[in-house]
């Protein structure tokens, strides 16, 4: 857990798990993802993901037949999905 909220630096943010809605990488529909774990600020009111998390679902989005996931998914199972590919190797990032 972070110490403190990304947006506003507050110290009152708390671990949790939301519904939210991503884009496909090919473009053509977004799903919603339930159960994300997220971050909370009880002062500004912020839910976010960790650029980790981000990473995380990009990357398994990429890797994965999205053909095969209808318009909802939760996280778990999202990231239990066969990927195509062992890791994105167009991520020159890392």
């Amino acid at each position: 857990m972070q110490n403190k909220c990304a947006w506003c630096e507050s110290k009152n943010i708390c671990d949790s798990k939301e519904t939210v809605y991503w884009e496909l990488p090919d473009g053509t529909r977004a799903i919603q993802i339930n159960d994300t774990p997220s971050t909370v600020c009880s002062e500004c009111d912020m839910v976010y993901q960790s650029d980790d998390l981000v990473k995380e679902i990009e990357d398994q989005l990429f890797l994965i037949d999205t053909k095969k996931i209808g318009k909802e998914i939760s996280y778990a199972k999202l990231m239990e999905q066969p990927r195509l590919l062992k890791r994105n190797y167009f991520d020159f990032t890392s």
